[in-house]
Order: C-alpha cells, then structure tokens, then sequence
C-alpha cells in the first residue's frame, strides 16, 4: 500500500519516456502518468482495516493530487533536485536548527541512502488534510492518539501477533490491526518489542511482544506541507521531538 500511486507505474512511466528528454521533463511526465493512475484506481482501492491505517485526505484538496505524485515520483527516483524543487526555502529539518535546503540536499546526497528509504517508507501511512487545507504526512500523526507519543507506536499491518514472550513460537495473545500501543524498557537484544496494548473491547491493559519490523513509532519521520502563493511547499520534514 502507498500514500499515493505504486512504484510499478511509475517505472513504466519512466521507461516509456524518451531518454534524450531532460531527466526533469521525464520526471513530469511520470508524475503525470501517476497521476492518472491513482485517479483511475482509488475508487476501486478499498482503505485498510484498524482504527490508525492509512488514508488519504489530501487528494481532495487543490492540487493535492499532483503534488503528491511529484513527490512520490521524487522519492521513487531519488531525484534530489526534484525534491528539492518541491521544498520550502526555509523548510524544517529538525528541532535543532536544521532547515533549508542547502541542509535537505545533503541529507538526500548521503551515501547509503536511508533519507530515501525512510521518506519512502513514509508515504506508505497516508496523508492528513487539516482545517487550514496543510498536509500532513503520516495521516495518524495529525490523529489524536491517546498514548505518549514519545513512547507511542503504531502497528503497521493487519492481523500483527502480540506474543507473550519475545519470540514467534510462544503463545499468541491477540493480533492487531493498526492499533496504537506503548513500548516498554526492555534488556538485550531482540528483534522483538516489548509494549503494551489496550483492547478496546475490554478496555483491559495487555503486555506482550510484537516484532520491531511492525511498529512505527509515532513521532517518526513526518512532512508537513502548505499553500503558498497557490502552490504546496513541503514545510517541515522532521522527526523525533
């Protein structure tokens, strides 16, 4: 699932482009082929299932269709001058003082690539329209969710195991579906995350582990975006607190 359009045709976009054309004017034209493969099939994509899945608000918004794809098309590619054409002047980057882009461009140049991955991996939970017509990119985090935050995590996924210990072969206690759960210290190494979850049915506290490749903590990478001068500029791009 992606917050907007499939890789697979936007690499079939690109490669059914001339390939003398400006490599920006190939990156319009799979925007643009994007886009219309979004507008043909999201009606036809059903929203997933759990209380904090993804969805998409923001293509309702002016331009918000377009936008989103130039960004996922960015992204897909790892166009850096793309991206950064579709940046604020003095985008945020951290709370820090990072911000601008001459800071976003060497965070997108880095070597081993995990900005990228990491963007990438954000467009997959959706996009929140507030009342001011922002975006904001994961959808749950513009939600009130009520965990800490800063000890919040969301389960990516439908039917995820809370298991009762810290490995895949002890009993499982409950599968969740896009649910909000709070980590827990734990000691050592494991591929597991100790947290604690309360059933909305019973409105009883379980603990138990889920594995760490299902849990996105709340305030993990977000893009915040906004109008200006009747066109969106992605404003903030930070993570942690």
């Amino acid at each position: 699932m992606r917050a907007i359009g499939v890789t697979v045709a936007l690499a079939v976009s690109l490669s059914a482009c001339d390939r003398s054309d400006p490599p920006s004017d190939r990156l319009e034209r799979a925007a643009e082929e994007l886009v219309s493969e979004v507008e043909n099939t999201a009606a036809a994509v059903p929203e997933p299932a759990g209380k904090w899945a993804p969805r998409n608000e923001c293509r309702d918004l002016p331009g918000g269709v377009d936008f989103l794809a130039s960004v996922q098309a960015a992204i897909d590619t790892r166009d850096t001058d793309a991206f950064l054409a579709l940046a604020a002047d003095d985008i945020k980057l951290d709370f820090g003082g990072g911000a601008g882009k001459d800071e976003l461009r060497e965070r997108l140049s880095a070597e081993n690539g995990t900005f990228w991955r990491e963007l990438a991996r954000m467009l997959e939970f959706g996009c929140a329209a507030d009342d001011t017509a922002g975006m904001t990119i994961p959808w749950y985090f513009a939600q009130e969710i009520p965990v800490d935050p800063y000890a919040g995590a969301i389960v990516t996924g439908n039917g995820i195991p809370l298991y009762e210990g810290p490995a895949s072969d002890t009993p499982v206690q409950a599968q969740l579906s896009w649910e909000a759960v709070v980590t827990l210290p734990q000691t050592g190494e494991s591929d597991f995350a100790h947290v604690r979850w309360t059933d909305p049915a019973t409105r009883q506290d379980k603990e138990g582990y889920i594995a760490k490749s299902s849990l996105r903590s709340i305030i993990d990478y977000r893009l915040i975006a906004s109008r200006r001068n009747d066109r969106w500029r992605i404003t903030a791009l930070v993570a942690g607190d």
